[in-house]
This record gives structure tokens, C-alpha cells and sequence, in this order.
């Protein structure tokens, strides 16, 4: 289940389902892991294998040293499509954004991207400061990034008390958790390092032009999951309506899809959205 990946600086790990000729990579969200594509992989057709990395400076990918700068990933993943083969590259959330950079920087080395409630350049006031609004956006993940706990449990408890995840709470988010827990002299932590976090956080806000640039000169076919529900599980997802519209009106590849009832942690480990990611995946017509 576990593969490792030559990249700049060392090895990148990985998470690998199936044994099938056809590939796929994936790439995770900003404080998440590898784990959270275990729902879409146990949908996917016998006949598919999915990669789905620990990006750098998270997950057990988290001593590969700095720079965490979108680029940056958007290069580990290329050489982990390059060297697997992949002919699809998904990603949910930051992911989604390496994805479109992976596009931007090197055109055709994939068939086609999915991408999973991000990758659309979010609406950003002039001279904002971006980490004020990685405060406002990802807080109570990135407290959870500074945080100790006295054991897995207690960690666990953490993801048990969110909004988004508690009440939809499943075998899939246990293992997400537990997989992203550290023993450490001090107690338990996360293994995501909060620079790696703001490093990619602050890009999202600061390079949001070049972002909406790299979408609408997509090279390849790109398939867009848009949640309804927010970091919260709030009415309203994370990429606003208009923001959507946009961007599906300035990017002629780009095909997008609203799933229903889905926050934007569901829509990719509950699993009858992960059942419509895989399905994407695999290039299955979404009703």
C-alpha cells in the first residue's frame, strides 16, 4: 500500500489501491493526507490502480524539506505521474490547485485532471493580507497544527468535534485521522507542518490572477466537483456560484459538476459522493 518516489530533496510517499493497468494520481488538501482518497479508491473499477501522494511537508511525506510553494508540489507530482504512468490527476482542495499548476507548467503530462471542490481562483480584495485570511479560512485547522494531544484518541476527537466531519463521522474519516497522528516526546500531533501550510496557503491568495490565468488556458479535459457546503458544513460552498460560472465560462475544457448534499470534506470521503469522484475518475458520466 505504501510506494515511495524519487523528487527534489528525497522520497515523496504514497498511498497505492488496486492493481490495474490504468493509473491515476491524486494529490490532498492543505492540512490533510493521502487517506482521504481511501473512499474514492474503494470504488474505483478492478481495472484502475490509484497513487494518491503525501504532499510535501505532510502526511509521512512530512521531513521532505522546503520550498512548499505550489510550484514546488505541482513538480513532485509531475514526477510521480511521470514515473507511474498516470493518465488522470485529481485533487481535492490545495491539490486541486497543483493540479491546474502541474497543467500550467507541463502541458499534456496527463490525459485528463478531476478536480474536487478547489483549483478556481478565490475572490481576493486588493492588498489583502493573506494570512489573516488563511485565519479566517483553514483557523481551527491550523490551531490543530500547533496543538499536542495526550493520545491517538484524543487526536481523533479533535476531527470527531467538527462540524463537517462529526456528524457525517465514518470508518473512512477514523482512518484519515489516526493516519495523520505523530508520536512525539511531547504527546501526539499532526504531521503537517503549519510553514508547509502557510507557505501554499498565502499563494492561493496572493497569485490568484495567475490561478484563473492557468484555468482558462487548461490543455487538457478537466472535470470540476463543486461541493453546495462549506469548511463547516455552512449553506455555501468554498468556490462561491459566480466564481464557478466564471470560470466554466472563460475555460472551454472545463466541465463542472454539483454534487449534492456534500460539505467540503464529504465530497470526498462520505461515501456516495466518493462514489461520484470515482466515477469521474474513471471518466463515467455523472447524472
Amino acid at each position: 500500500m505504501s510506494e515511495h518516489f524519487d523528487v527534489d530533496g528525497g522520497r515523496i510517499h504514497a498511498l497505492a489501491w488496486g492493481s490495474g493497468p490504468r493509473v491515476a494520481a491524486a494529490l490532498h488538501g492543505i492540512t490533510a493526507n493521502a487517506m482521504s482518497w481511501a473512499a474514492v479508491a474503494r470504488h474505483l473499477p478492478d481495472d484502475w490502480r490509484l497513487v494518491a501522494l503525501d504532499m510535501r511537508g505532510r502526511g509521512h511525506s512530512r521531513d521532505l524539506p522546503g520550498p512548499f510553494g505550489i510550484d514546488d508540489l505541482a513538480r513532485d507530482a509531475r514526477d510521480v505521474v511521470t514515473a507511474t504512468g498516470a493518465e488522470v490527476l485529481a485533487g481535492h482542495s490545495l491539490g486541486a490547485y497543483v493540479a491546474v499548476g502541474v497543467d500550467h507548467m507541463f502541458p499534456d503530462t496527463v490525459g485528463r485532471l478531476l478536480l474536487v471542490d478547489g483549483g478556481l481562483a478565490l475572490p481576493t480584495p486588493p492588498g489583502v493580507d493573506a494570512d489573516v485570511v488563511l485565519d479566517a479560512v483553514v483557523g481551527p485547522m491550523l490551531e490543530r497544527l500547533r496543538a499536542t494531544y495526550a493520545d491517538d484518541d484524543a487526536y481523533v476527537d479533535f476531527f470527531r468535534a467538527h462540524p463537517a466531519m462529526g456528524p457525517y463521522w465514518s470508518d473512512d474519516f477514523d482512518a484519515y485521522a489516526r493516519y495523520d497522528a505523530i508520536s512525539t516526546p511531547d504527546g501526539v500531533r499532526a504531521r503537517a507542518h503549519e510553514d508547509a501550510v502557510r507557505t501554499s496557503g498565502r499563494e492561493l491568495v496572493l497569485r490568484s490572477d495567475e490561478i484563473a490565468a492557468a484555468v482558462a488556458s487548461l490543455s487538457v479535459a478537466t472535470d470540476l466537483l463543486v461541493a453546495p457546503r462549506g469548511m463547516l458544513d455552512q449553506p455555501g460552498g468554498m468556490l462561491p456560484e459566480e466564481t464557478v460560472d466564471a470560470a466554466a465560462a472563460a475555460s472551454p475544457r472545463l466541465t463542472v459538476t454539483r454534487v449534492a448534499d456534500a460539505n467540503h470534506y464529504t465530497v470526498l470521503v462520505g461515501d456516495d459522493a466518493a462514489r461520484q469522484v470515482a466515477a469521474a475518475l474513471v471518466g463515467q458520466r455523472l447524472l
